[in-house]
Parts: structure tokens; sequence; C-alpha cells
């Protein structure tokens, strides 16, 4: 047949716009999605003797060292708080936000076989870690909310109804700010790693050093006053305080704070985002 017999032809060109996400691309591989959350929460703890109850296990004993060396060592005040209750609540927000970002920088690393071989939308790895680690952080707030219940049994602490809906309206959104936020942490790292290793092993150093200038292991109130901009521009103090308020009743940090945290997280998160879907176009060919 002559040319002339097809007026029409397709021409497949790459889409190079930075700002092109292929969100119904994630939509369709849902199936994969879920198998990917499966994937990483069961290979976790894998051949190990405790196997989830780790999950438990490791905020328990991190909160006994913090109670023996911060609050008795070194004497840290807990603002009148329970240590621990105020230390398992700082830990709950926290380990979920550092184990995201951990995972997340590595995948292109870690996923590199897979992503050579077949085609999915990239995207859809780091959101599994995040819906994987969320099942880590539901037990961990299980946890907390046992020895809490502890603490009201044996009248150590008095909490009501209002309380329990406050928490119950609260936590969702709290979770959403802090996935979105260690994602764009994450997904940042990811694009700078595939090219430079280094960002490897700084990445490690980054969450640790992020955690000291976060009211993890003392309360916002007892930051010094010339030091104060640190917890205002630190997006996660906002959400750490705002979760103790609402389980242990402490005073939260400004409303402006707060907001400026969703502010800085939401261009977190779109910076990240938009970089990653920029690297995942060629980084088989560096990696």
């Amino acid at each position: 047949m002559s040319s002339t017999s097809h007026p029409y032809h397709i021409v497949v060109r790459p889409n190079q716009s930075w700002f092109r996400l292929d969100w119904r691309g994630i939509v369709e591989y849902r199936d994969l999605l879920f198998l990917l959350v499966r994937r990483d929460f069961m290979s976790r703890y894998k051949q190990t003797i405790l196997g989830p109850s780790w999950f438990i296990v490791q905020p328990l004993i991190t909160t006994v060292v913090y109670m023996v060396v911060f609050n008795k060592v070194i004497g840290v005040s807990t603002g009148g708080v329970s240590p621990a209750l105020f230390y398992l609540s700082g830990l709950l927000a926290w380990s979920y936000f550092s184990n995201l970002i951990s995972t997340t920088a590595t995948t292109f690393i870690a996923n590199a076989n897979i992503f050579g071989k077949v085609y999915f939308p990239r995207l859809v790895v780091p959101f599994a870690l995040s819906m994987s680690n969320a099942i880590s952080f539901g037990i961990q707030l299980g946890t907390f909310l046992v020895v809490l219940g502890v603490n009201v049994w044996t009248g150590h602490f008095v909490t009501t109804g209002a309380d329990v809906l406050a928490a119950v309206a609260v936590m969702p959104l709290c979770l959403l700010h802090i996935a979105l936020l260690a994602l764009g942490v994450g997904l940042t790292l990811a694009s700078l790693t595939a090219k430079y290793r280094d960002f490897q092993h700084l990445i490690s150093f980054v969450v640790n050093i992020w955690m000291y200038v976060t009211p993890i292991i003392y309360p916002s109130s007892r930051i010094p006053a010339k030091l104060a901009w640190m917890a205002q521009i630190n997006p996660m103090a906002p959400i750490v305080e705002l979760i103790r308020s609402v389980f242990l009743h402490t005073a939260p940090m400004p409303t402006g704070s707060y907001l400026l945290s969703v502010a800085t997280t939401l261009i977190i998160f779109l910076t990240g985002v938009l970089l990653f879907q920029r690297t995942a176009r060629t980084f088989i060919d560096i990696i």
C-alpha cells in the first residue's frame, strides 16, 4: 500500500513539562500500590522473633531511655506532664516522619532493578511507603493510648469526652500534614541521591539534627527567646505541640506558626514531587 493511503500518523514525543503529574496512572496502578504497602510492611521485620511487635517495643524502649537520660540524669523538664506520656507523644509524630524520610530518600537506589525492567508511575513507591509507615503510626498510636488510659485509670491524668472527639478530628489532619512534609523532603533527597551519592550518607545527620531542634525531648516553652525563631520556621514543631495539646492539654504554638508550617509543607511537597518526576525520566542512565 502506498504511503498516501494513510494520511494520518502518530508522533510519540516525551513529555518534558515539569508540571505534568501522572495522577491517573497512579490510580490505575492502585493494585500495585497496595501490594507494595503489604511488601514494605511485612518485609520490615521478616524473620524476626517479635515481628510487628517491634513497632510497640521500639518507642517504649526509646521512651525509657529518654526518661532516664534526659529527665532523671540531665533534668530536662517536661512542663509538668508525665515524662512517659510526654516522650511517647513526641515520638509518635517523629517516628513516622523520620522513617518516611529515610525510606523515601533512597527510592531510586533501592528500586533501581525494578525501575529498569518495567514501567509504572514512580510515585507509586513513595506513596506506598507513606501508607505502610502509616500502619506503624497507627500501632504506635494504640500504644500511646494504652499508656494514656493507664494514667487516666490510676488517676494521674484527667481527660473528657470532648478531648477524645478533638483527638479523632485532629489526628488524621496531623498524619496527612506529616506525610506531605516527609514526602516532600524525602522526594527531594531521592532526586539528589540518584546523582550524588554523598547525600545518602547525609540523610541520617539531617534527620538527627532536625530532631534536636524539634521539641521532642523538651517542650517549646523551654526554648530561649533568642532561639524562638528556630521553632517558628521548623514545620514539625507546631505539629508535635498540636498533638500534645490535644492529648495532654499542653499549650499549643500560636496559630500563625501552624499556618506557616502548612504553607512550608505544601511548598516542600510540591518541590519534591516536581524534582522527583524530573529525575525519574533520566535517573536510570546515571544510577
